[in-house]
């Protein structure tokens, strides 16, 4: 079994931001997507973001349309291998140095990143969260956009963290 390969990293960033999303028969790229085009602000802040972050974008695309769905991007997904996408995600992040990764997902898949990563964010958005990814994140929020409220608007995570 192969693992994913990793872009070389430029210099200039210092931290990676990890999207583990998934890809439904109604052309949902989730937690990014509704029908149709990206939600709404979320290719705006995936912009801003990556203006300091490295972006990855890993999906199991079971449907076979994340390249379609992100064609107008500048980001490339990662398609998984239809087995262990966990392990495939965790091996992913421990490449990259999950101290210096913020991984985002919501699927049962994603509990091993969001546990190794530096910061792991799950999202609920409307079709809800794996209790794995959940109890695996350190932080959960609603959708995708207060995830990335959350680290462009940094205050917002430092109250949330604070002990």
């Amino acid at each position: 079994m192969g693992s994913a390969s990793i872009p070389d990293e430029p210099t200039h960033f210092n931290a990676t931001i990890i999207l583990g999303l998934s890809l439904n028969a109604q052309q949902k790229l989730l937690p990014c997507f509704e029908p149709g085009p990206l939600l709404q602000g979320v290719e705006s802040a995936l912009h801003e973001l990556s203006r300091s972050l490295r972006i990855h974008i890993l999906t199991g695309d079971t449907f076979g349309l994340a390249r379609t769905a992100l064609i107008k991007t500048p980001w490339d997904p990662i398609i998984l291998p239809t087995e262990d996408q966990a392990g495939e995600k965790l091996r992913y992040v421990e490449k990259l140095g999950g101290e210096r990764c913020v991984a985002i997902g919501n699927g049962r898949n994603d509990r091993l990143m969001l546990k190794a990563a530096a910061l792991g964010i799950a999202v609920m958005q409307q079709e809800g969260a794996a209790v794995e990814a959940v109890l695996a994140a350190d932080v959960v929020v609603p959708d995708i956009g207060a995830a990335f409220g959350l680290l462009l608007q940094t205050r917002r995570l430092i109250a949330t963290l604070r002990s």
